[in-house]
């Protein structure tokens, strides 16, 4: 069984040594401590979200936290190209039962759009919290999944950015890949980049418009199908990705 995860804030992790010492305080090490009990000499792994991963062994749990004897500082270097999952706000929090699902896939980047199609609506106030509860999702799918990189929550885009955030993306040697079920190119036929990134774009529950599909390819997008099935918003994209991490090698 792989060791348990504890996570701190970026840059935490910088002066951090093998053969030295770390206190894991605060939440987390409360929840090392005092909820979970881990006890001396059991292995942990403490990551700080961006690529650092302290690997070593409890050497004393008290009310200041747990102190960790450090075995190793690993630096898990950013996988290229990125994957980047533009999924559309839906309903009855699908739309974050998809990041959290891609987070444990392998995602780096998530994009919230705001679809024509999409019933929810992120506006001012409720934007900003609805973003904040997504970070607070794909975080905690990042500790579970055991990464050392949590992935990048963007702010929402709208059609236009999202078009122009296609075009971008493509000018620069990039992939965006559309799902729809009425494509004819299959994706595990798509070409993928050698770097950049890779954009899979899903719709929300009422599918992606004509329009928007055809302003997506005019940017230079590629519509793609899965499979043989119509999978829910909340699904596709994590589907989609794993497909995209196997044929990267990420998977290998």
């Amino acid at each position: 069984m792989s060791a348990p995860v504890f996570v701190v804030e970026p840059g935490t992790l910088d002066d951090v040594r093998a053969g030295g010492q770390y206190l894991l305080a605060g939440t987390e090490g409360r929840h090392a401590g005092v909820v979970q009990r881990r006890g001396p000499g059991e292995r942990v792994d403490v990551v700080d979200c961006a690529g650092v991963r302290l690997v070593g062994r409890v050497r004393v749990a008290g009310p200041d936290g747990v102190t960790i004897d450090v075995d190793d500082v690993v630096v898990e270097a950013a996988a290229v190209p990125q994957l980047v999952l533009v999924q559309a706000l839906a309903k009855g929090d699908r739309d974050e039962m998809a990041i959290e699902a891609a987070t444990e896939v392998g995602v780096d980047v998530v994009v919230p759009w705001q679809a024509e199609r999409s019933v929810v609506v992120w506006r001012g106030e409720r934007a900003q919290k609805s973003r904040a509860r997504w970070i607070g999702t794909v975080r905690a799918a990042t500790k579970q999944s055991r990464r050392a990189r949590m992935p990048v929550v963007e702010h929402a885009l709208d059609h236009a950015g999202l078009v122009a955030r296609a075009a971008a993306v493509t000018a620069a040697g990039g992939a965006v890949l559309v799902l729809h079920e009425s494509a004819t190119v299959p994706l595990h036929q798509a070409d993928l980049p050698e770097t950049g990134e890779v954009l899979v774009v899903v719709g929300p529950e009422g599918g992606i418009s004509d329009r928007e599909v055809t302003a997506l390819t005019d940017a230079g997008a590629v519509v793609c199908r899965l499979g043989p099935h119509v999978l829910r918003t909340s699904t596709a994209g994590p589907v989609a990705l794993a497909m995209l991490a196997d044929r990267l090698g990420r998977w290998g």
